[in-house]
């Protein structure tokens, strides 16, 4: 039994795909994957094959460089899976997809080429399935498909014709299918009642086993635990690092700065700042007093689930809805917009920090399920055995 990951987009799109493929592989099943460059290390860490495809993403972050979403990057990269992902899809019994929707449906594209019959998109937050001001999921899907159309519907039925496939016009539907999956927490991302369907999974969550640095072990060790401050594969508010640094020690706290994609650094050489790579989440962040971060899923759930009080400063797509779950889950603060200053965000700790959310926040962490990737495992590898029963021998 063979599975296809296909994601294009930050770290937050492409790891829960990792979780599972790597759960998959457990189970018996062979996993390989199409990603940007930007995780060719990461995917031989866990030795899943892989095909990279596109720019790195990381480039969009560049001067003068097109974000992933731009029209000529979404032409070029679904160009670039029409032409590379067949040969690496060839003898696949699934394809699951997430991250950017016009990768989706190029994938799709390529496995209906093949006659790969099943095909599951990957939702990670449900903030994706709704609008402001919308309320029918029918006419929101309606206006999603008109624009993902205007966007992309060009390029990719180009490529359709040039293969012989007929034209698709509902794009999103094509990309979501019926009914999408949902990897995220019930308890942290519940479903409301105007939401559309979907198969709600839980998160896809990889157990990290890897140890912390000696040098992050020794300046834990060294004092009182420290803040943790970081924003992931993305960009960062203006001065984030001064205000940050300043920020922690006004609460007479030291801090860990993650230099994320944003290239964050230290602002004097004060003994109460380390500065940090990539890391164990899973082991720091139960190590830490309080953890400000960008809100995405993947973190805010890492910092849900080892029960540390959290700071979010949310800076696009989903962020500001995280923002609000850790504000209403009492788990954590919501800062007031992307920017923040010294005294705001000294504020918004100030608050996280005190006993009554440490409390809770320690409550809420024991209700995140972590089987998240066991269910969606055994949604495909049933779909599948069902999927081979019903082709006459």
């Amino acid at each position: 039994m063979r599975v296809l990951f296909s994601s294009y987009g930050t770290r937050g799109d492409v790891e829960p795909l990792v979780a599972l493929a790597v759960r998959l592989r457990e189970l018996g099943a062979e996993v390989r994957m199409c990603a940007s460059p930007d995780y060719v290390e990461r995917l031989a860490e866990v030795e899943v094959p892989m095909v990279p495809i596109g720019q790195p993403v990381r480039a969009g972050a560049r001067k003068g460089a097109a974000p992933p979403g731009a029209p000529e990057a979404v032409a070029e990269v679904i160009a670039e899976q029409f032409d590379r992902v067949p040969p690496f899809a060839e003898g696949c019994d699934a394809v699951v997809a997430s991250g950017l929707v016009s990768t989706a449906v190029a994938v799709r594209s390529v496995a209906e080429k093949l006659g790969i019959h099943h095909y599951a998109y990957a939702v990670l937050s449900p903030s994706f399935l709704r609008a402001p001001g919308v309320t029918d999921s029918r006419d929101l899907r309606a206006r999603a498909n008109q624009g993902a159309y205007r966007q992309f519907g060009g390029p990719l039925n180009s490529h359709r014709a040039a293969v012989g496939l007929p034209p698709v016009e509902k794009v999103i539907d094509y990309a979501f299918t019926e009914r999408p999956w949902l990897a995220a927490d019930p308890v942290l991302d519940p479903l409301r009642p105007t939401d559309p369907d979907v198969v709600q999974t839980g998160a896809w969550i990889l157990p990290d086993q890897r140890p912390l640095s000696a040098e992050l072990e020794g300046f834990l060790r060294a004092g009182s635990p420290p803040v943790y401050v970081g924003f992931g594969s993305g960009p960062a508010p203006a001065e984030a690092a001064r205000v940050a640094i300043e920020a922690v020690r006004a609460q007479g706290r030291r801090v860990v700065l993650s230099s994320g994609w944003a290239g964050l650094g230290r602002i004097d050489e004060g003994d109460d700042c380390l500065v940090v790579g990539e890391v164990n989440h899973q082991v720091l962040f139960g190590r830490v007093a309080a953890v400000v971060h960008h809100g995405g899923a993947g973190t805010t759930t890492a910092v849900t689930r080892a029960g540390a009080p959290q700071v979010v400063v949310p800076q696009k797509a989903d962020q500001p809805y995280y923002a609000g779950r850790v504000a209403d889950l009492g788990v954590g603060v919501a800062h007031d917009g992307p920017t923040p200053t010294v005294e705001s965000l000294s504020a918004a700790l100030a608050t996280a920090l005190t006993p009554g959310i440490r409390a809770r926040a320690a409550a809420v962490a024991g209700t995140i399920r972590t089987d998240g990737t066991t269910v969606a495992a055994k949604l495909l590898l049933e779909a599948i055995s069902r999927q081979r029963s019903s082709v006459p021998a």
